[in-house]
């Protein structure tokens, strides 16, 4: 049988850790053969290694259609992900796990979808859905659903919660992994939640809680997102320990998935002095190998999964094959934008000013609670700091960075929860945005009560999406399939992003990396130590409602 086409170039046998002059037989969707031309490696010629691997990602964190991210994902050498499809199982239940699935189908792109294992994530908020331990078991019956995903309720895991255990028994009895979510955990403890079967966590923000987890068996996942990034913490341990470690993106946005993906930890891994061999194992291999994907690894009956590289320094993507058809080549994607169905549930109405005041009383005129985010990470402190009063209300103070942050619940009308936050720094006006992990509430800050409520007002009247005001100008990029994801094309919605984005950053004078990314974790309780959501401020600590 003639081949279907072939790809002449230096190949990258990672496992035996050696380059070579070659050709690959593709024949429809396998690699039919690999035949070496030469022991080393050609000068000038391109490079062929397996494609790149996302190891743990929520893609409706792009604010794009599974398809859309794949569309923006090719360009960069990435041809399969481990999704969690939690974001919109915690707006529409399996029908939004269902809606991901079938949407990702519809393009040549390997997603590898989780069922979700803690919707909602806690008792503490207002979710759109739940899903118990029998739904969490059909869906990993299903050939489609590849693991369980991250059990961040590591408490539960701790204090052997049936529900919980039910479900890590599910991934068990299917003989599916199961994710882990455990910021800080260390030890004892550690082991404790890793014995229970938990084979991976992405939430390491030092060298010493991944080591600590390293050592009890556990795989370590690098993420560098939009707004978490851990890749200089965890580097270092790459050397060693490349065997039992993946590159992740966790939540990455649209204008930084046009930058690029998986590539740029991989050239950045390079550059810090990690194997070539090392990095691509870890890129591409391991994932595969973990989590049973069907991704192909460059060798003779693999699916015909795999990249080519202008050079081996830079890593400079020229072509990506996904089951042996051309999906991109020098920059361009040839996917192409399809119709994505509406699913979504909003039931909220629009807001006044009132509803946004905090009335200063006994409790709250001395001190208050304040919310410090930090750059670059989903944690968060827990301050005290002086009320300021303005006729009898409590009000932000823009000339020390503290401003009021409210989570309007959008599922239903209710009292709206209201806070303070530091180190967000606009200096007029308000965002806000109807992606907030893990209940997706609409989360909003702002300078006064008027702003955030034209914020606010903007993302009920579409049902979604993100806004930015001030006193001139009103901004919105409209989310309608679950308040998560644009049904339009991902490059426009990327320039739409990044012109809302730029506003916040240049007009309202943020000096955040990633504003909409640091806001929509304000809400996510999971992670210590003092957030805010729908029914109040939350101690990560204490895990309650203060």
């Amino acid at each position: 049988m003639e081949p279907s086409f072939i790809v002449t170039g230096n190949i990258i046998d990672v496992a035996a850790k050696r380059i070579f002059y070659g050709k690959v037989y593709v024949e429809g969707k396998k690699i039919a053969s690999i035949k070496k031309l030469e022991e080393q490696p050609l000068a000038g010629a391109f490079y062929i290694c397996p494609g790149f691997i996302d190891s743990h990602v929520h893609i409706e964190s792009s604010m794009l259609t599974p398809a859309e991210f794949a569309k923006l994902a090719v360009v960069h050498g990435t041809t399969g992900t481990i999704s969690d499809p939690h974001e919109i199982a915690n707006v529409c239940g399996i029908d939004g796990v269902n809606f991901m699935i079938k949407n990702g189908t519809s393009v040549p792109f390997k997603f590898h979808f989780g069922a979700p294992s803690c919707v909602p994530a806690t008792i503490f908020e207002t979710a759109g859905a739940a899903l118990n331990a029998a739904e969490v078991d059909e869906l990993l019956s299903r050939p489609e659903i590849h693991y369980l995903s991250e059990m961040m309720n590591f408490p539960g895991v701790l204090n052997a919660d049936e529900e919980v255990m039910l479900k890590i028994a599910s991934a068990k009895k299917y003989n599916k992994p199961v994710d882990g979510h455990a910021p800080g955990l260390r030890g004892d403890l550690a082991k404790k939640y890793i014995d229970a079967g938990i084979s991976t966590d992405h939430e390491c923000f030092t060298a010493e809680e991944a080591l600590d987890k390293l050592d009890n068996g556990m795989k370590i996942l690098v993420r560098e997102g939009s707004a978490a990034k851990n890749f200089e913490a965890l580097i270092p341990l790459m050397e060693v320990h490349y065997g039992n470690m993946m590159f992740c993106s966790d939540d990455k946005h649209p204008d930084s998935l046009v930058e690029g993906h998986i590539n740029l930890l991989c050239k950045r891994a390079l550059d810090f002095g990690v194997d070539l061999f090392k990095v691509l194992q870890v890129a591409c291999i391991n994932p595969v190998l973990h989590y049973s994907m069907k991704n192909g690894l460059l060798k003779e009956g693999d699916p015909a999964d795999f990249i080519v590289l202008r050079d081996i320094s830079n890593l400079e993507v020229l072509q990506t094959y996904i089951d042996g058809e051309l999906v991109a080549q020098n920059g361009e994607s040839y996917i192409l934008t399809q119709t994505a169905e509406t699913i979504n549930h909003f039931s909220c109405t629009e807001k006044t000013t009132v509803d946004f005041a905090v009335h200063a009383d006994e409790k709250n005129k001395q001190q208050v609670p304040v919310i410090e985010a930090l750059e670059g990470q989903l944690i968060t402190n827990k301050l005290l700091m002086d009320a300021t009063i303005e006729n009898e209300m409590l009000v932000s103070n823009v000339s020390k960075d503290v401003l009021k942050i409210v989570v309007v619940n959008r599922y239903k009308d209710s009292a709206v929860a209201k806070g303070f936050i530091k180190n967000i720094g606009i200096t007029k006006g308000a965002f806000a945005s109807s992606v907030a992990h893990d209940s997706h509430n609409i989360v909003a800050v702002g300078v006064d009560d008027e702003s955030i409520c034209k914020a606010v007002n903007l993302i009920i009247g579409h049902r979604g999406g993100i806004s930015a005001v001030d006193e001139n100008r009103e901004m919105l990029l409209a989310l309608p399939i679950a308040g998560l994801m644009s049904n339009q094309d991902g490059y426009d919605v990327a320039e739409k992003y990044t012109e809302i984005d730029q506003f916040v950053k240049s007009t309202l004078k943020s000096p955040l990396a990633a504003p909409f990314m640091t806001l929509s974790f304000m809400a996510l309780l999971v992670i210590p130590h003092l957030k805010l959501s729908d029914r109040g401020l939350f101690d990560g600590d204490s895990f309650s409602l203060i």
